[in-house]
């Protein structure tokens, strides 16, 4: 699941400074930013923070479950982007029909929900007994990307 989400985060988004990322303690993140965190995601548990060039980010766990959630922010504490683990049956109309006729007979694992700014984009394994699809689409249904694993 990690390596799904990290795989989006640098391909869709251009966060490549995420793997030069520095780990950092609580007290060395800006109040600022610790402050919308928690005001964001009060239920936050197993939270780690780095920073990666101009932003920090945030992983974390939410639910008794423990939910993935990561949170990019930047220096003065604005949310950047927001990537959480989701069922296949929190996904939008539009991309369950997206994926029923571009991928029919296809299982769906590894949803992330992506949301950057007002764009919200979903990535996701499809899977068949031959083939297995990385694929990101938007909240509209749009396939914006698709890789054969």
């Amino acid at each position: 699941m990690k390596k799904v989400m990290l795989m989006s985060a640098i391909a869709l988004f251009g966060f490549a400074g995420t793997t030069f990322a520095q780990d950092l303690r609580p007290n060395q993140v800006p109040s600022a930013i610790q402050q919308e965190f928690q005001k964001t995601f009060p239920k936050a548990s197993d939270i780690e923070w780095e920073k990666a060039m101009n932003h920090y980010e945030v992983e974390f766990e939410v639910g008794l479950l423990g939910t993935d959630h990561e949170a990019w922010y930047d220096e003065k504490g604005k949310l950047l982007r927001h990537e959480e683990e989701v069922s296949k049956k929190d996904l939008p109309k539009e991309v369950t029909n997206t994926i029923n006729k571009e991928f029919d007979g296809f299982r769906i694992s590894d949803v992330t929900k992506i949301t950057e700014g007002d764009q919200v984009n979903y990535t996701m394994e499809l899977e068949n007994h031959n083939n297995e699809w990385d694929v990101a689409i938007d909240a509209n249904g749009k396939i914006l990307q698709q890789k054969h694993d």
